[in-house]
């Protein structure tokens, strides 16, 4: 007769992997927060321009047209176009790096929208916005399909494009604090760029605490075959 199996064998690996899988859901939406984050700080750097028309206009010396092309066509374009082959390399290399890049990208531009003193400079820096955005949404759809069993895929998706929503609230609630502020004086006065315009100094503090949460840009897990 067998001798009697203890009890606590055969609980053991069962409480291991439901520890397991409680740790890796726990990280899972740490990665959603993660890129729902720059889903937000994407929206606020693009809606921040529809705040700014009449400085922009003054300064710039632009039109209507020039200015319908800053905002929407010049990003929309390049955001769509680029979105299909940086959706690409989001499935055959590292989609960390390709967020992490995008996102220097984008904050990069925008931050340099402020240094811009033609339209044809604020033109190319606005196509330059709209690819580094494209990078972020293909990577980030593949890496929540990694983290989440099919079951709580949707709410995770769904979380993520709460991003949207709260990225062009914040761009208006923040924004319009920010300009109200940089607007208190006619010119400031900045180390290394001498005198510049109010709509400059949000440019550059919208932009460049983007690049700050390069860090937390989160990796995947690598299924079999992924190089």
């Amino acid at each position: 007769m067998p001798a009697p199996t203890p009890t606590g064998a055969t609980t053991a690996p069962a409480q291991t992997t439901a520890d397991s899988t409680a740790h890796s859901l726990r990280y899972a939406w740490y990665v959603v927060g993660v890129l729902t984050l720059l889903y937000a700080f994407s929206f606020i750097d693009r809606q921040i321009f529809s705040l700014l028309v009449g400085p922009l206009r003054r300064d710039l010396h632009i039109g209507d047209a020039k200015m319908s092309l800053l905002i929407g066509f010049s990003f929309a374009l390049f955001y769509t176009f680029f979105g299909i082959p940086l959706g690409r390399l989001a499935d055959i290399y590292s989609r960390r790096l390709i967020i992490a890049t995008g996102l220097v990208l984008w904050s990069g531009f925008t931050a340099s929208c402020g240094l811009a003193q033609t339209f044809e400079t604020m033109l190319l820096l606005r196509m330059g916005v709209g690819v580094g955005e494209a990078a972020l949404s293909p990577a980030a759809y593949s890496l929540i399909t990694d983290y989440f069993p099919r079951e709580q895929l949707a709410t995770a998706l769904s979380v993520y494009s709460m991003g949207i929503y709260i990225g062009s609230g914040l761009a208006y609630l923040l924004g319009g604090l920010v300009v109200a502020y940089a607007s208190t004086q006619a010119m400031w006065i900045i180390p290394l760029l001498g005198a510049v315009h109010p709509w400059q100094i949000i440019f550059l503090s919208i932009g460049l605490p983007g690049i700050a949460v390069v860090r937390r840009a989160p990796e995947g897990k690598v299924s079999s075959g992924s190089p």
